[in-house]
């Protein structure tokens, strides 16, 4: 029997889990009471980890074209043809999916190898949402400027939709018992039906289409009343004609109208709004609209880095903010730098890169596309997802060479040139971040079973049999953190948040005791953002439609 201090991995709050592990893969999981994201608290999420325990179904062994191999020839066979794609049709010809619930280190490693070796920042995230590139456009850098700790001292809690309750219960317990303290006012905004039966303030039944504009007329109307920010600091800078452009439709009347609501209805919302310095926004970050209006309002008033006050987007993989951190999209390089001329040498230095990507790739359907279109030859998929399963078949059947890291060897793999043998959520170990910058271990509860190994260690051991071995010499998760965290402070003077250098000297027992962390302390409690003025942007009303973010 062992006691093992871990994650549960199954969303993004990042509870802490006690696991008392026995022969036979038995386990037993309770909260970890000392953990700060939960602090002991756990939902019925977690007995998907029970799940993991059986080995019914699981891929052991790797397989190509179907048929068992050992690793030492499937790799030297998967860098062969790789290298082969590479040579014939160049950097864009390879293209990466990834899912939301792995370690950092394993996005690391996947970024660092696609981007600065493939040359191909082709990475599709199903899971990533909107709201890391309007955190960049707004406050200039994807950071969540709240935390969990806001929620004790609010004085309003906004809570958009119900997807709080479905989506992190253990979270909507915390504002249960957080406002039973504080005696927050709680406001729901959601659809007739959602949220029916939860213990509320008030809830304003508003459809999904009309939830955007009633908060951009509420961003008019403290504009209008004069209720802006008032504590000195510089206000955030509104693109030309903004105000402008969003009085036709957005005056109490025409809200009320789109909502279905009475026009007191909304002004009440809207002054209860107003009357409280420390409002606290609850919100999906998968609605560009929503998220673009919250954004804005909370900008506009000045509710933002400082206790009780800010908005706090809620997404749905488990460790989208790691992924994050280290760049493994599409659109970004690493460490929070974007594809500036200045970040693309920066990166190159630092991983010593031979053919590095020069611009952002693409994602979703424009991937799809380029695939049909015959300008990508070949796919590596790390991380089961399972709402991207159509997007991965189509991918698949569109390239000549595809590889698949998966947990199970269930019928939706057939077609898959190589597949190779991942751990489940108990097997993993390395590190997560959750939804507002806690960084935890993620400790393995089982050793890994067959020939399974985790995806950092795939991802390595194909890089060194192309020839790259001095670039990736990593034994174990801990030389990974450690470079990653160095990266976030290579060249950083200041002008990232996202900076991880008191780590930098980490030891392998240090991080093996590695305890909960949130990086960044209290971001722009300044008053400065890290944009070239430091002041944040108001986003355009284009960018408020799901369309304008693709």
């Amino acid at each position: 029997m062992a006691i093992v201090r871990s994650l549960c991995g199954e969303c993004a709050v990042g509870c802490g889990i006690r696991a008392v592990t026995g022969e036979e893969r038995r386990l037993h999981l309770e909260g970890d009471s000392a953990h700060p994201a939960n602090g002991g608290l756990l939902c019925a999420k977690a007995k998907r980890l029970r799940d993991g325990c059986a080995l019914d179904g699981r891929l052991l062994h790797p397989l190509v074209e179907g048929r068992r191999q050992g690793w030492e020839r499937t790799i030297a066979l998967l860098a062969r043809r790789l290298a082969a794609v590479l040579s014939r049709h160049g950097p864009g010809s390879v293209v990466l999916h990834v899912g939301g619930g792995m370690p950092t280190e394993d996005y690391y490693v996947a970024n660092k190898l696609m981007k600065g070796f493939f040359g191909s920042a082709h990475i599709h995230a199903p899971w990533r949402g909107a709201i890391d590139r309007l955190h960049r456009a707004a406050f200039g850098e994807d950071v969540m400027p709240a935390s969990f700790e806001d929620i004790g001292s609010a004085g309003l809690i906004l809570m958009i939709g119900d997807a709080l309750v479905t989506d992190h219960p253990v979270l909507f317990d915390r504002v249960q018992a957080m406002r039973a303290e504080s005696g927050a006012r709680l406001v729901l905004v959601a659809p007739a039906g959602d949220g029916d039966g939860l213990d509320v303030d008030l809830h304003l039944p508003v459809a999904q289409k009309a939830i955007a504009p009633l908060l951009r007329g509420l961003l008019l109307h403290v504009h209008d009343a004069g209720m802006g920010q008032a504590d000195g600091r510089p206000p955030a800078l509104a693109p030309p004609d903004f105000w402008q452009s969003l009085r036709p439709g957005h005056d109490i009347w025409s809200v009320a109208r789109t909502c279905g609501l009475s026009p007191q209805g909304v002004r009440d919302f809207y002054d209860l709004w107003a009357s409280q310095d420390r409002a606290l926004s609850l919100f999906s970050a998968e609605d560009a609209a929503i998220s673009t209006a919250i954004l804005n309002l909370h900008l506009v008033t000045g509710r933002i880095a400082r206790p009780g006050a800010g908005p706090f987007a809620l997404g749905r993989a488990a460790n989208g903010m790691g992924a994050r951190e280290v760049g493994c999209l599409a659109d970004t390089l690493a460490a929070h730098r974007d594809f500036t001329p200045d970040s693309i040498v920066d990166a190159q230095r630092f991983w010593g890169a031979r053919t590095m990507a020069q611009a952002p790739g693409l994602e979703g359907e424009a991937l799809l596309q380029a695939i049909r279109d015959g300008a990508v030859r070949a796919l590596i998929s790390i991380g089961d997802e399972a709402g991207a399963m159509d997007w991965l078949a189509q991918a698949r059947s569109g390239v000549a060479l595809s590889i698949r890291a998966s947990t199970y060897a269930d019928a939706v793999a057939d077609g898959w040139t190589a597949l190779l043998p991942a751990p489940v959520g108990i097997e993993q170990d390395g590190t997560m971040t959750a939804l507002d910058r806690l960084v935890s271990r993620q400790r393995r509860l089982f050793d890994l079973p067959g020939e399974v190994r985790s995806g950092w260690w795939m991802l390595t051991r194909i890089a060194q049999a192309m020839g790259w071995g001095d670039a990736f010499h990593y034994e174990r998760p801990a030389d990974i953190y450690r470079e990653h965290v160095r990266l976030t402070a290579y060249g950083n003077i200041g002008e990232r948040v996202l900076n991880l250098k008191r780590h930098a000297p980490i030891s392998n027992p240090a991080y093996a005791e590695l305890t909960p962390w949130r990086w960044g302390e209290v971001p722009f409690d300044d008053g400065r953002f890290p944009t070239p003025d430091g002041r944040a942007r108001l986003l355009p009303l284009q960018l408020s439609s799901d369309a304008a973010m693709e």
